[in-house]
């Protein structure tokens, strides 16, 4: 029996989380009880939370029973910090119950990618060289997100050191992806991807160089934004380039990306990339008309050899996006030729360690430093020149569009197999292929998201990515959310 008023509140919300689940459902799909909760947005737990229809505690013992039950087989998690989550979770409640609500993400269980540094608790980076890394600070992003009131949940596997595409070269076992067991969730940031598309969690943080937001967001079929370079801060992240790394939130919708972006954006005067900028309100933008944006769509390398799969997926989102804006034309972004700025750079980070233990790195790993170690400093300078410039040439492009349409990546995932029998010789042009159309957004320092946007006929997500000008997240995050709403892809969810 229903004894007072929290008590039906609390019963009506999961009532109504259960049925709005049950719509959501693929065909042959049922919610299993318990799970409920742990499948709502981000949004909708905000908001239940907030009325105190349901608890932080409600929400993170959801999120913990999923990743006891499915983490064996997904391996998204490297540390689980099940006691300190509960605590947190507890203190979320007390505070909200005495009117303290800090925001939209105040008890909301999230995870990051084990290359964010955490205070007592180990960041290994996925590598045996971290393996018993325990750092004394937090990240900055994570003082924040601390701020912000979210209850972490744990540590989030990767690709060793961000230094790849897959998430299977890992010190602690190669990342599944959810939509198949057999396949890579992409990478770096794998286990971020896995965990949010699998329930595991409400959003996580990922960290992007090349693509690995995007990319694992595109292979797990949830929503990846890579913010522009510099609006978050990157300072205690375990570096990969530091000219073009960049930090930001994966998650299952586009509107809980921007109320994940919110509390991490804004300048670090720490930070010697931050940017002095004063983040707008994420959520609001996403009720901006889309109805007079002009899009602009770089068929030139991101739209050669792609998938037909893929192809057919991205001429389909197309169309949607045509009846949503006022234009579509073709653009040309400036040209370059790959900049050897990651390797020098990773090299340079890693040195006091490869130098003494280089066996203790993944082969793939170990194979990428050895070739950075040899890029002279001329072509270092030379690189970071063209890089500088680039930045500033593509400004032009967008005094003719308002965004950039293209597919966030031209290839599908491999196994896992395959990609453990990779030997890590850096490509030829210096990227992979699964993050040809991904990398360039990163040298040009623009916000780009990828979102859902079709199935393969075997059941694999496929990604569409739109990209802004330097500051443009609200524009991206319009359209974005624009696509999600008239589109039904974001309503699967995985068989795992």
């Amino acid at each position: 029996m229903i004894q007072n008023r929290r008590e039906f509140l609390k019963a009506t919300a999961v009532t109504w989380a259960l049925a709005s689940l049950s719509r959501a459902s693929a065909p042959g799909q049922t919610v299993a009880a318990g799970d409920d909760l742990a499948w709502l947005s981000l949004a909708e737990a905000s908001e239940l939370v907030r009325k105190r229809e349901v608890s932080s505690l409600d929400l993170t013992r959801a999120c913990l029973a999923r990743i006891e039950r499915l983490n064996p087989r997904l391996n998204a998690f490297i540390t689980i910090t099940t006691e300190r989550a509960l605590k947190d979770a507890k203190a979320a409640d007390t505070e909200i119950t005495q009117a303290r609500w800090r925001g939209p993400l105040h008890g909301i269980p999230i995870a990051l990618k084990d290359l964010v540094d955490t205070a007592g608790v180990r960041t290994t980076a996925a590598s045996a060289i971290f393996a018993n890394r325990v750092p004394r600070e937090d990240a900055e992003v994570v003082r924040r997100l601390r701020d912000a009131g979210a209850v972490m949940l744990g540590k989030l596997n990767m690709h060793e050191f961000a230094y790849g595409d897959s998430s299977a070269q890992s010190h602690f076992g190669p990342v599944r992806n959810p939509w198949d067991l057999e396949r890579v969730t992409g990478g770096s940031s794998g286990g971020s991807a896995a965990a949010v598309a699998a329930g595991l969690c409400y959003a996580a943080l990922g960290s992007d160089t090349g693509g690995s937001i995007r990319q694992p967001a595109a292979y797990c079929g949830i929503v990846g934004l890579k913010p522009t370079y510099g609006l978050v801060s990157t300072r205690g992240v375990v570096p990969l380039s530091w000219s073009l790394d960049h930090v930001g939130p994966m998650c299952r919708r586009v509107a809980d990306a921007a109320l994940a972006l919110q509390p991490i954006a804004g300048y670090d005067p720490l930070e010697t990339n931050s940017l002095a900028a004063t983040p707008p309100d994420y959520a609001a933008a996403l009720r901006e008309r889309v109805s007079d944006l002009r899009l602009g769509i770089p068929r030139a390398v991101f739209y050669e050899r792609l998938d037909p799969e893929i192809e057919r997926a991205v001429t389909d989102a197309l169309r949607v996006l045509g009846r949503l804006t006022r234009t579509t034309g073709d653009v040309q972004l400036p040209q370059y030729k790959m900049l050897p700025i990651v390797g020098a750079e990773a090299y340079t980070f890693h040195a006091p360690y490869f130098t003494k233990t280089p066996e203790r790195y993944q082969p793939m790993t170990r194979r990428r430093l050895e070739a950075g170690s040899r890029v002279t400093a001329a072509a270092y300078i030379e690189a970071r020149r063209e890089l500088d410039r680039l930045r500033r040439a593509v400004v032009e492009v967008f005094k003719t569009v308002d965004l950039l349409v293209t597919p966030t990546t031209p290839v599908l995932p491999v196994t896992v197999q395959e990609a453990l029998n990779d030997p890590g010789t850096p490509p030829p042009g210096g990227v992979a292929p699964s993050l040809r159309n991904t990398q360039p957004f990163d040298i040009y320092g623009l916000p780009c998201i990828s979102v859902p946007c079709g199935f393969t006929r075997s059941g694999l997500p496929i990604g569409l990515s739109i990209s802004g000008p330097h500051l443009g997240e609200g524009l991206v995050l319009a359209l974005a959310h624009a696509y999600e709403q008239a589109t039904e892809w974001h309503r699967r969810r995985p068989p795992v």
